[in-house]
């Protein structure tokens, strides 16, 4: 079992409960691979069941789980082993920067003019579909990409149907839902394009929703406690950090200008069962330090929320940059 594992100083910590602590919380929470980049996957699995956390969000990359070496399938069996034997439930996340193109950020995209580079982002979703399935991972997480130069935005949307279409049936032939996210600066950038392109696919069952709760700060003309109520039937993954209004920057918990309480009080009442991954890939050259202190702060907020009065009405925030517009650090962007 995962307690095993647990040393007595991060039990002391308060970050996991003991069988005499508090009652185990409805939300489980879980820390992105990707702001553990320094970490071999397996010492990262290891500190992260240590710490208390539930599970992880696995991004295939060059240093973890690679999906483009040799020997795939073994080599996420024993993964599979690992993340059993720790007690980890996963998420399999294709975020990785340069997985596929070693000088284009996030390249090739499901929108690329090359038929064959879309063919290779359309492949990457295939192995990271079948590897969902082996390490019965509850989602598999994609994005858009950005709108290419000299592409207009009717073609854009169309390739993206397209490319997208067996990585579909692929996914519900494995019985695992396809969570696209909505990114800021890209096709996709809102929960209204998610809702342009469901209905583009004609509602498709595979196809489910990553909200990432600092976009919705960022971007969204919702709050984020009211994006995820009005996201609820479609959420299959959420990605959590703190982050400022109109910026796209992934920022530690309490940098950012997100009330926390009222956001996991309305994840809880969705009735949302799946991973809620802490998203900070630009701090792996401190990853441990944040994967510390980033659980502690959720389950306080959480906790916070359940004494909490019920929240108002929804609210409108203050005005964001145009629709899909990158913002002055563009994370989702193809600039590095």
């Amino acid at each position: 079992m995962r307690s095993d594992g647990i040393s007595s100083d991060v039990r002391a910590s308060g970050s996991r409960a003991t069988p005499t602590g508090p009652a185990r919380s409805s939300l489980r929470f879980g820390y992105g691979t990707n702001g553990l980049a320094d970490l071999r996957l397996d010492d990262a699995l290891r500190l992260l069941a240590d710490l208390g956390y539930d599970g992880v969000g696995l991004t295939l990359d060059h240093m973890h789980l690679d999906p483009l070496a040799p020997d795939l399938a073994a080599r996420t069996r024993r993964v599979a082993h690992r993340l059993d034997a720790l007690g980890l439930g996963v998420t399999v996340e294709t975020g990785a920067r340069y997985v596929l193109d070693p000088r284009r950020k996030h390249g090739p995209s499901l929108l690329d003019p090359d038929p064959g580079d879309r063919a290779r982002r359309a492949d990457l979703l295939l192995r990271a579909v079948r590897v969902a399935a082996d390490l019965g991972a509850h989602a598999v997480h994609c994005f858009s990409g950005i709108l290419p130069e000299g592409t207009d935005t009717d073609t854009a949307w169309k390739r993206l149907a397209e490319t997208l279409t067996p990585v579909l049936d692929a996914a519900e032939s494995a019985g695992v839902p396809l969570a696209v996210e909505p990114e800021p600066g890209h096709l996709l950038a809102t929960l209204a394009d998610f809702h342009h392109l469901r209905r583009i696919l004609g509602d498709p069952e595979p196809l489910g929703l990553t909200l990432d709760i600092g976009h919705c700060q960022c971007l969204e003309p919702l709050s984020p406690a009211d994006c995820l109520r009005a996201a609820a039937p479609w959420l299959r993954h959420v990605q959590i950090e703190d982050m400022r209004r109109g910026v796209h920057e992934h920022l530690p918990f309490g940098d950012g200008e997100i009330d926390f309480p009222p956001v996991l009080a309305a994840l809880a009442a969705t009735g949302y069962q799946g991973l809620t991954v802490v998203e900070l890939p630009r701090h792996s050259h401190a990853g441990p330090h944040y994967a510390g202190h980033s659980l502690p702060f959720l389950r306080h907020a959480e906790q916070t929320a359940a004494t909490a009065s019920p929240h108002p009405a929804p609210a409108l925030q203050q005005a964001a940059p145009p629709h899909g517009a990158p913002s002055t650090a563009p994370e989702g962007s193809s600039t590095p």
